[in-house]
């Protein structure tokens, strides 16, 4: 664990590109081969703009990477944040602690709030836009979520204490783990329910993209399922069920176009419809 520990701390930009294309790549072809829906869309122009907001992601958090190093060597420096607080554990505890706080407040808390918070909800909406849930919207954020989610992940640095190898470790997790919860792939349903009993499956990811409340508001989880269980926000909804997008915002040609997904946190607030009763 330490080795591991000792690499993420230092782990180069090019082994961070490779993992990002590693993944994407690994799960377009699995949804090839074992599609959830089989989508009637040119693959490669759904992916375009959906790489473009990849790209000015990476370009967001390359801009602000020394504030998270800064703040981890603050930390640690000063004994500040809980796992500095609590007693001396062994390394694989210490680094489980560690993912589990900046999955709570980095991305559980931050994904909540961006849904709960009208504003925000208009800048996350572009997310949530995509009418073909595939492994490229992992990351369509619009730049200004992408600074939003940073300002979370350095919260969850600053009240978990983390040093920057655990940070890191995190971040690449995530990466991962998000291409795997949005990717077109239809897994055996027994096997993705037992995956949902701690992380974060596709089945389960895939209810938060139905496109009316209350799916919607549920299952934010990032890598761990334990949260949206433990804070009352998982529901089920059948997979063959789902409708993917926002009903209030419908216009595909504008949810697909670059500029139109630019310009749609500042639309006008638009009051969602509750389409049922949830399924749980």
């Amino acid at each position: 664990m330490e080795s591991v520990l000792n690499y993420f701390e230092t782990i180069p930009s090019l082994h961070r590109s490779i993992l990002l294309v590693s993944g994407i790549t690994l799960f377009w072809l699995l949804e090839g081969a074992v599609p959830l829906f089989r989508f009637r869309y040119r693959k490669w122009r759904h992916a375009l703009p959906n790489f473009f907001f990849t790209l000015t992601t990476i370009i967001v958090n390359f801009a602000l990477a020394f504030l998270l190093l800064q703040s981890s060597d603050w930390v640690r420096d000063n004994g500040f944040g809980v796992l500095n607080w609590l007693p001396e554990m062994p390394l694989w505890l210490y680094v489980l602690l560690g993912l589990l706080l900046l999955d709570l407040i980095g991305a559980y808390l931050a994904h909540l709030v961006e849904h709960k918070v009208r504003p925000l909800w208009m800048i996350h909406l572009v997310h949530h836009t995509d009418h073909e849930v595939d492994t490229t919207t992992a990351n369509r954020h619009h730049p200004l979520e992408s600074m939003i989610r940073f300002v979370f992940t350095l919260c969850g640095v600053f009240i978990a204490g983390t040093p920057i190898g655990i940070v890191m470790l995190y971040q690449s997790l995530s990466l991962v783990a998000t291409q795997f919860s949005h990717a077109n792939i239809r897994l055996p349903r027994k096997v993705d329910k037992l995956i949902s009993y701690v992380l974060v499956s596709p089945d389960m990811h895939k209810v938060h993209h139905h496109y009316v409340l209350p799916y919607t508001d549920s299952n934010y989880g990032n890598i761990f399922s334990i949260w949206d269980r433990l804070f009352g926000t998982y529901m089920e909804l059948d997979r063959d069920a789902l409708v993917y997008g926002v009903d209030t915002f419908p216009d595909r040609r504008e949810n697909s176009s670059v500029l139109g997904l630019l310009k749609q946190p500042f639309h006008k607030y638009r009051k969602p419809t509750t389409g049922g009763n949830p399924t749980v």
